[in-house]
This record gives structure tokens, C-alpha cells and sequence, in this order.
């Protein structure tokens, strides 16, 4: 397969667009960048003409089934919201009703501009066989407890899922483990799931350091901090993406860097939930990879990652007291490069030759566009994901003109509907 996307925009290093580029795809992969292309050569043509192509969104934290929980329990704290709503809903979950979440997820994800997220929750082979059906990135992870009755099953669970489905789909999905949270996970189970991650090359994602009060518990039953027990207990040994890290101290943050923790960083999630806002800037200077995540649609409630682009750009400017904080061309790097980093890609999250051709092309004749000093700029500050017209992902259309080409929309809605009225039932 040979693509030619034509005459689109690309951002030049002052975030001012140049026009008129052409971008060839050869299978999954960007192979040149051709000023005299021959038409002929190719099996499919994208005309550009006026839009902005982009490296498509990484959203490096998500649990994409709880799209079926949006605006089911909203403005409560986190572990009333977990403990009192969540939780009960989450027991009543199935391989069809999260297969269908999945997709409603992803049909929001894809038609936003993003190509890669990153996930942890349950029934995962049923959110597998979604991506792997709209033709989305992913990373995901069985989400494990290890004060639930079925720790040690969760975790083969996820070693299965890991043997059946990493480097599935032409190398689309990849599996991490997925401890939950230290409050969740006793240092006894996360050894052990250190010890799978060793013996299986598996990478792991967790969450870490949300609220003040998860590390104020973590303190008085172990004497150290969430960062500080990972490190003891030997979770850093192996590659690690750390959602959230809201409440890290400078002692932590220099534990991160020297193991080489990665941070999914969720403003928008870590806003509503009250959780505070990451020290973002701290982890940067310290050398920390951060990227970008909107959490669950129940704590956002939106997969939307041009706002998450946005927030993070302002709210560290208004922390900090300097409106250089987080520029937009660093906005959109945490959200393209720097979460591909997160998600373990050394050539994802840029348009580069030789990189994989995760590309969206943004439409710029929205009122929102004009005028159009600095291309980058409008894309973080002054675009919605409304915007994004086409979609490739690993070399392939996956939405074109705004229309989705993997997810039938009509049945996507029907079956949406019904799996809500089983989910739901009688639990209000």
C-alpha cells in the first residue's frame, strides 16, 4: 500500500505552517516528503489542499470502557466516587458491554485526532478486538488488585493478554501490566508483578501519587511515599508509566528521573476531581518524559485531547506566574512525541521519514483558524477536536472527510443504547 497525502500545511519550526507539502506512506511508515510527486505511483490519494497535518494524539491514560459511566457520578471526591458509584457499576461489566464501550471510544478518540492511547481495566480482550477493529494504537493493560479475591488469576490474565496480543495488528497493540495503585496493591503484589514484568519483558502502568490523601495513607502505613515504596519495593527495576504523580516532592521526582519513570500527565481529570495540579514543571526540568491523558470519560468526561493540550498549557502558566511556563509548541510535543515516548515508540509522534505514519489532517477554514498568525499556536489555544477532518493510522485511512471508515455509527449507537440498559438495570 502507497498513500500520497497532498499540498497540506506542516508546522515549520516557528509553528508558522508551510504550504503545499506532500506526504508519502509506504505501508505503516512515512517514506518521503516529495515536491514532484507521480500520481501514478500510488494506490490512494488524500487531497490536503488548506489543512494542517499534524503526528496524530497520544493519550497516555485512559480507561476507554467507562465512556458508558460519563455523567453517571459526577463532582464527587475520588474515593467516595470510586467506593460508592464505580466500583458497584464496574461489577456489573461483561466482554460485550466493554467491547462496546471500547468502540464508543474510540469513535470519539479517532474523529478528535487521536491515534494512540494508553489503557488499563478489565476484560481486555474485549477492548483488544475493538481496537483492533477500528484500527486504533494501544497499549493496554488488565487492570490488577492485589486485595481483590482474584489477584493471582488477574495477573496470569494479564501475562495471557500480554502472550495473545502484544505486537498484534501489524505491531498496533501493545500489553503492559497494570497494577492499579499502591492503596490497591500491597507491596507483597506489586513484587510479584515486578517479577512478571522481569520475566516477560512486560513495561507496567499504574497509578501513582493522585491525591494528597492516597500519599498521606502510603506515609503512615509504610513511612514513605508512593514514589518512594515503588522504589523500594523494586517496581522501577523495570519500564514504568506513572499516571498522575499530583502530590511528588522534589526526593521523588529525583527517584523518577534516575529510574526513568514516565508520567502520564491528566489536568483535565486532576481538575475535576480535585485532585491538584502535577508539578509538571519540576518533572520537565528534572528530565522526566511527560505526556498527556484525559483519564476515563467518568472523570473528564471527555476523551477530547486538544483540551487536554490547552489546560496543560495554562495551568502551569498560572501556577507559575509565567506565561512561558509551557509554550504551545511544547503543549503539542507532551501530546504527540512525548507521549509516544510514554508509550514506548523511539520513532512515533512526529512527521519524520522513516517514522510511523500516525498522521491527522486539521481543517483551518473554521472561524476559530482565522487569523492565522502561528499555526502551532491556534492548534493548541484556539482548536477542538471538531476540527480534525482526516485520520491515518499505521499507514492506513481510518477516517477521511470526517467520515469514520472502521466503526459503522449507526449500529455503534444502537448497541450503545443496549448495553446501558443491561449495565444500569435497576442500580439507580
Amino acid at each position: 500500500m502507497k498513500l500520497l497525502i497532498k499540498n497540506v500545511y506542516i508546522p515549520g519550526k516557528d509553528g508558522k505552517a508551510v504550504k503545499s507539502k506532500n506526504i508519502e506512506i509506504t505501508g505503516n511508515r512515512i517514506s518521503a516528503f516529495p515536491k514532484h510527486p507521480d500520481v501514478s505511483q500510488y494506490d490512494q490519494i488524500i487531497e490536503g489542499k488548506g489543512k494542517l497535518a499534524l503526528p496524530g494524539l497520544v493519550n497516555t491514560h485512559t480507561h476507554v470502557a467507562m465512556t458508558l459511566f460519563r455523567s453517571y457520578a459526577d463532582d464527587m471526591e475520588l474515593m467516595d466516587w470510586l467506593q460508592n458509584k464505580i466500583w458497584p457499576a464496574e461489577n456489573r461489566l461483561n466482554d460485550d458491554i466493554v467491547y462496546w464501550g471500547s468502540t464508543l471510544a474510540f469513535a470519539e478518540m479517532i474523529r478528535g485526532g487521536t491515534t494512540s492511547f494508553c489503557d488499563m481495566y478489565m476484560f481486555m480482550n474485549s477492548c483488544a478486538k475493538a481496537a483492533a477493529q477500528a484500527g486504533i494504537r494501544g497499549n493496554i493493560a488488565r487492570g490488577l488488585a492485589g486485595v481483590s479475591p482474584n489477584a493471582q488469576s488477574a495477573l496470569q490474565e494479564n501475562i495471557d493478554l500480554f502472550e495473545q496480543w502484544d505486537g498484534a495488528c501489524d505491531g498496533r497493540i501493545r500489553v503492559m501490566l497494570g497494577p492499579h495503585a499502591p492503596y490497591t496493591c500491597p507491596p507483597d503484589y506489586l513484587k510479584q508483578v515486578r517479577d512478571a514484568a522481569i520475566t516477560h519483558h512486560i513495561p507496567i502502568h499504574i497509578h501513582l501519587a493522585e491525591t494528597r490523601t492516597e500519599v498521606e495513607n502510603c506515609e503512615k502505613e509504610y513511612g514513605m511515599t508512593p514514589i518512594a515504596l515503588m522504589d523500594h519495593v523494586g517496581l522501577f527495576d523495570v519500564p514504568v508509566l506513572a499516571a498522575h504523580c499530583v502530590h511528588v516532592n522534589d526526593k521523588d521526582i529525583a527517584i523518577m528521573a534516575e529510574k526513568g519513570v514516565r508520567v502520564a500527565h491528566n489536568p483535565g481529570s486532576n481538575l475535576k476531581l480535585a485532585s491538584g495540579i502535577a508539578p509538571v514543571l519540576a518533572m520537565r526540568k528534572a528530565g522526566i518524559t511527560v505526556g498527556l491523558g484525559t483519564d476515563g470519560a467518568s472523570s473528564n468526561n471527555k476523551l477530547d485531547m486538544f483540551a487536554e493540550m490547552r489546560l496543560a498549557a495554562l495551568i502551569h502558566k498560572a501556577v507559575s506566574y509565567d506565561p512561558k511556563a509551557i509554550e504551545a509548541g511544547e503543549a503539542l510535543d507532551m501530546a504527540t512525541r512525548e507521549g509516544a515516548k510514554c508509550l514506548g515508540y523511539d520513532d512515533l509522534g512526529e512527521l519524520r521519514e522513516g517514522w510511523l505514519a500516525d498522521i491527522i489532517l486539521i481543517d483551518r477554514s473554521g472561524f476559530n483558524w482565522k487569523p492565522d498568525f502561528n499555526d502551532v499556536s491556534i492548534a493548541v489555544y484556539a482548536a477542538n477536536s471538531r476540527d480534525v477532518d482526516t485520520v491515518i493510522i499505521n499507514g492506513k485511512p481510518v477516517m477521511i472527510n470526517k467520515e469514520l471508515l472502521t466503526i459503522d455509527t449507526e449500529r455503534l449507537d444502537y448497541e450503545v443504547n443496549r448495553v446501558v440498559k443491561e449495565l444500569y438495570g435497576d442500580l439507580n
